[in-house]
């Protein structure tokens, strides 16, 4: 399931992850540290919705 930012709306995908972070593709949502922020907007993970 892909999550977006309710801040800028980048959109989190777990195919892609975000390795310029150190996110690996394939990582789930859940499986993101918390201390995760937005790469665009920088606000934190709790600030994610799941995509319809």
């Amino acid at each position: 399931m892909k999550y977006i930012c309710i801040n800028c709306s980048y959109i989190y995908d777990p195919a892609i992850g975000d390795p310029a972070n150190g996110i690996a593709p394939g990582t789930p949502f859940e499986d993101i540290p918390d201390d995760w922020v937005c790469p665009l907007c920088y606000v934190s993970k709790e600030e994610f919705d799941p995509m319809e």
